[in-house]
């Protein structure tokens, strides 16, 4: 191909590559940069960036590791195939991201904790809940947030430049694998700012290009009404017979252009969204590691605020640079996106379900010129890494803090180091071998079979932290009763959707009535519901917790007393030496003078002898590549010892304001949009 890689059609010139080239060289100089300059040598620092990121580094961050490139390929195939419903979504996140800023932030900070699992043994004692989300939460990762996302990001490089499947996947998540594994949290939420810059630039201007292909937004409503299948083209080409009266053939829904429809509608029943989608988002949002890790990574309250007011603004765009181009997708590119169901669309794209996962790689490689290609490209990419990257820092979080700390009581900070380099390692293996069974899962529309299999599994869970937040008086065995309860149903659902999957159009849909006639957002409300009416149901007929709560649920959360278990040294840096701070309302600062324990962090000091047998294992140049890439200091070396930073709840008046205000205005734009969009 003299120089050239094939690109559908296309072909990726020299400029493309060079921008390519480009966006991984200054990825790489990001991720050096933040590896040199942040404190990796201790947990605080590998897992929660020193809790000193600005409200912009956290609301781009915030933002990116939601926006991964399964966004892209589902959000805009769900918009090619059904319209503008599916950015429904995206106003619930805008919401739900101050929900995570105003509610459950606070707590989580003057709680103290690194994770979430950590949060339900403090608020509750004992353990059995904190290793039952810790273990379900990383096997929702392994085998739900990474395949999606392996999935569609494979799915546009096959698409753009024709390479081998693994090839090109393992790659894209060893690269991935290694920013993360040799930075941390830091490197994740420097890069993840290019990144949202990067996506958010690129996905604008293919909008833009989109709408002049097709004559702006009026020109692309009227004809994506039009849009349906040619079916003496399809005849000719596969050389299949179609029955022109055939129910199958597709065509645009009426109320395409309606994002919240009746509460029958088997897609986007109204009433089903507000009480089934919303506990599932809860979780996302508010209690998922991923998510909230960023914001305690702020420097304070008002910056872990002011991050989620930007991340809840940047919210707005997906509507526009991902539903729409999808739809202006199928309007310029009807023969390569509508098929009938079965024979054809296997013909077509390898999944009988359906073809639109396929609008916004097309689209891309339609409408772009030369080096914007390379462009949308590094998008797509930045798209993949972005999510991964946050997946596997989390994941290595919470196994690390929460799974082997449990089992390892001693391990100290260089163990907690290595263990989770190692454990990311362990999960970009996992990762490269689940690729085979995401390719047995192609769906017609990739974002719901994501938010369909999340709604039987994160409901209780937000029902298990909403009445741990908001009502003292639930108990450990209420949180643990209720939500095995609401596991339970979940699970059991979960596992009949894969037995008796959805049929083909035209075949006999054999499922059970409680599986077809059931919409699953009705039975995610139905989920989260029991899960509170048993809560309170068993915490009611048991012992009140015979604990101090301060500082452990919403209420409490400015309590000047805290616990002796707040005040206790916590152990999330090694041996026990980085704690929880009683705050000074006043300054705002720690209090470190009535807590002379929390002043500094310590390590142990070797023996003589201990030192003189390390150093002589030092020496060697591939130690200290070791000890750089695990963040382990030199013994001795005590001149980077960061002083123990915990984020402050004290806020000043004008930033109380200025925060406000910006509550009042996204939540009254959030509104506006849904009304707009649904009436």
């Amino acid at each position: 191909m003299s120089g050239e890689l094939l690109m559908g059609g296309q072909s990726l010139d020299v400029a493309d590559l060079c921008v390519i080239l480009t966006y991984f060289v200054i990825i790489i100089g990001i991720g050096i940069f933040a590896s040199c300059v942040s404190k990796r040598n201790t947990v605080q620092g590998y897992f929660l960036a020193g809790r000193n990121m600005n409200w912009f580094l956290v609301g781009a961050s915030l933002f990116v590791s939601n926006i991964g490139s399964e966004h892209f390929v589902g959000l805009a195939g769900s918009g090619a195939a059904g319209g503008i419903g599916v950015g429904a979504w995206e106003l619930n996140a805008l919401m739900l991201l101050q929900l995570l800023g105003w509610v459950f932030i606070p707590v989580y900070i003057a709680s103290g904790i690194c994770t979430m699992p950590e949060y339900l043994e403090r608020r509750f004692g004992g353990k059995r809940l904190r290793v039952y989300l810790a273990t379900l939460t990383l096997i929702i990762y392994c085998l739900t947030k990474i395949s999606v996302n392996l999935y569609s990001g494979a799915l546009f490089i096959q698409q753009a430049i024709g390479w081998p499947l693994y090839t090109s996947v393992t790659l894209l998540v060893c690269l991935t694998g290694l920013l993360t594994v040799t930075g941390g949290l830091t490197v994740v939420m420097y890069t993840d700012s290019m990144q949202a810059l990067l996506m958010v630039s690129g996905a604008l201007y293919l909008t833009i290009q989109g709408f002049l292909q097709i004559g702006g937004y009026y020109e692309m409503k009227e004809q994506y009404m039009q849009t349906t299948s040619n079916l003496t083209y399809i005849e000719l080409q596969y050389n299949i017979t179609i029955n022109e009266s055939d129910s199958c053939i597709p065509k645009p829904r009426e109320d395409s252009f309606k994002m919240l429809k009746d509460v029958t509608d088997d897609e986007m029943p109204w009433l089903g969204f507000l009480l089934g989608q919303t506990p599932s988002s809860i979780w996302y949002w508010c209690t998922d590691q991923v998510i909230v890790q960023r914001a305690l990574a702020a420097k304070s309250l008002s910056h872990a605020q002011g991050g989620t007011l930007l991340a809840g603004f940047i919210k707005i765009l997906p509507i526009y640079i991902m539903v729409m181009p999808g739809m202006i997708s199928r309007v310029l590119f009807t023969d390569d996106l509508v098929c009938i169901p079965g024979e054809h669309c296997m013909q077509l794209c390898g999944s009988a379900a359906g073809c639109t996962n396929l609008a916004y790689p097309r689209l891309v490689l339609g409408v772009m010129p030369s080096g914007a290609r390379g462009l949308m490209m590094a998008v797509m990419i930045a798209a993949l890494m972005s999510d991964l990257d946050s997946i596997f820092n989390s994941a290595s979080t919470i196994f690390t803090l929460d799974l082997w700390k449990r089992f390892r009581k001693a391990a100290s900070n260089t163990e907690l180091m290595v263990v989770g380099r190692i454990f990311i390692v362990a999960l970009i293996i996992i990762s490269i071998a689940w690729v085979p069974i995401i390719l047995q899962f192609q769906g017609g529309q990739l974002f719901f079979y994501i938010q369909e299999v999340t709604n039987y599994i994160s409901p209780p869970i937000a029902a298990i932290f909403l009445t741990g937040i908001l009502w003292k008086g639930c108990t450990e065995k209420g949180a643990f009763y209720g939500g095995l309860c609401g596991s339970a149903l979940g699970l059991a659902r979960l596992v009949t959707i894969f037995l008796y999957t959805p049929p083909i159009c035209g075949e006999e849909d054999l499922r059970p009535a409680f599986l077809s006639k059931f919409h699953y957002m009705y039975y995610s409300a139905m989920l989260f519901f029991v899960t509170i009416i048993v809560a309170v149901a068993v915490s009611h007929f048991t012992k009140q917790p015979d604990k101090d709560l301060s500082r452990l649920t919403y209420w409490t959360r400015y309590d000047e007393s805290p616990s002796m278990k707040q005040i206790e040294l916590n152990p999330m840096n090694g041996d026990g030496k980085n704690g929880d701070v009683i705050t000074n309302k006043e300054t705002g600062k720690g209090d470190f003078e009535n807590n002379p324990m929390l002043k500094k962090e310590t390590v142990d000091e070797p023996t003589d002898e201990e030192m003189e047998n390390e150093m002589s294992r030092w020496r060697s140049i591939g130690c200290g590549i070791f000890r750089f890439v695990c963040g382990i200091r030199k013994e001795g070396d005590t001149s980077d010892e960061p002083e123990v930073v915990f984020p402050t709840l004290y806020q000043r008046s004008r930033e109380k304001v200025l925060l406000t205000a910006g509550l009042v205005v996204i939540m009254g734009a959030g509104i506006f949009l849904y009304i707009f969009w649904s009436v």
